[in-house]
């Protein structure tokens, strides 16, 4: 064999090596064992549930509507990490213990009892159910697990009665009141307040109807007071009953707690309304992050967005409209104080001094009418 054909054979050995290393190489790769598998996710947290207990249906158009309204806006902010859960017509009663309990054995972590009569029924189960937080509306007592929350309505009262003084012709006002509490009396001279601070003549006249939501006694109320002599009409009560009956009787009125204008579109001046929204979801974030806490209350107004006056009518005048906005921006800069004197009592006699602002214990406290109020406060509580 020549030199040649020796290299030749060699060359081709040579090459056929590599190309079997090449597919032994292919082999292994091929043959490798699989990745090991990815770990088994995480358990998906169990939402935090959260209940309502309301007093009126969440028809009713105003106060339960508006606290549904809020907590459809903790289910849109948060989404699968919570799950919500309401019952209504719950009575200030013993019915109001049965129900919170019944919640907490739901599983419910998160209570919300959205009226003045729970309080003592909501009191007594916290104290049972530690490991609950719950969360009482216009009330005063708390405990570890139990706080509570407001709004500043009398700034929506105050806007309806600026508006009121401007729109009346009689000089006379009047209101539907439900429960005789300072909550309530201090709406009604907040929008005495507001009417008489444009309009010196002002009288405000007041028919009682002893609940938060009782349709037929609240139109019965409204035409009283509009047989009366009042032709501009506000309420601290439940449902739409009192702007419908104006709209029916020629007069006009105001939405309370929730717009209102749908209900009755002649009568319609305006809606003071109450957005709930911003304080449940601050309450269900705190919850879900560990930092809510008891013992503690808020009272949240136009500074803080939750209160409003909306939907103003089109024949209010424009300049007071123009007030209407420079009082919302006061009460969120500081700057104006409905409650600031010299005020003057239904008696004659000074409550409020000169330049006086009203802290919260004293605004807490109202239970007696100013100038310009007639009748007397009812001397029983609910």
């Amino acid at each position: 064999m020549t030199d040649l054909n020796k290299r030749s054979m060699l060359k081709v050995a040579a090459l056929t090596a590599v190309a079997a290393a090449a597919l032994v190489g292919c082999g292994k790769k091929e043959a490798a064992a699989p990745a090991a598998a990815p770990a088994a996710s995480a358990a998906k947290p169990e939402p935090l549930k959260i209940a309502f207990a309301y007093v009126g249906p969440v028809g009713d158009g105003g106060w339960t509507f508006a606290h549904d309204n809020a907590r459809k806006a903790v289910e849109k902010e948060f989404g699968d990490k919570v799950a919500t859960s309401f019952v209504e017509k719950v009575a200030e009663s013993a019915d109001a213990e049965r129900n919170f309990r019944e919640l907490v054995s739901q599983g419910n972590k998160l209570i919300f009892g959205t009226t003045f009569g729970y309080m003592e029924p909501m009191l007594k189960v916290a104290a049972d159910h530690k490991d609950v937080k719950f969360e009482h509306a216009t009330g005063f007592k708390q405990a570890e697990n139990m706080r509570t929350y407001d709004s500043r309505t009398y700034e929506g009262a105050y806007m309806a009665g600026v508006i009121a003084g401007k729109m009346t012709k009689t000089n006379v006002l009047g209101v539907v009141g439900s429960i005789p509490i300072p909550e309530v009396v201090r709406n009604i001279n907040s929008f005495t307040l507001g009417a008489q601070s444009v309009n010196p003549k002002i009288k405000t006249k007041v028919v009682w109807v002893g609940e938060w939501f009782n349709i037929p006694k609240e139109g019965e109320a409204a035409t009283a007071l509009i047989n009366g002599g009042a032709d501009v009409l506000m309420q601290n009560t439940d449902s739409s009953a009192v702007l419908q009956t104006a709209e029916k009787m020629g007069k006009r009125a105001f939405g309370w707690d929730s717009d209102m204008s749908s209900y009755g579109p002649k009568a319609h001046l305006g809606s003071a309304i109450i957005n709930w929204a911003p304080y449940y979801i601050k309450t269900t974030r705190d919850a879900l992050e560990g930092k809510w806490t008891g013992n503690s209350g808020i009272w949240w107004g136009v500074k803080e967005g939750a209160i409003d006056m909306v939907s103003v009518a089109a024949d209010v005048p424009e300049d007071t409209k123009k007030r209407i906005e420079e009082i919302k921006a006061g009460l969120k800069d500081g700057s104006f104080s409905i409650w600031k004197g010299p005020i003057v009592g239904q008696d004659g006699k000074t409550v409020l001094a000169k330049d006086t602002v009203a802290d919260d214990k004293f605004m807490s406290g109202i239970m007696f009418y100013v100038k310009g109020v007639e009748g007397k406060v009812p001397s029983g509580k609910k």
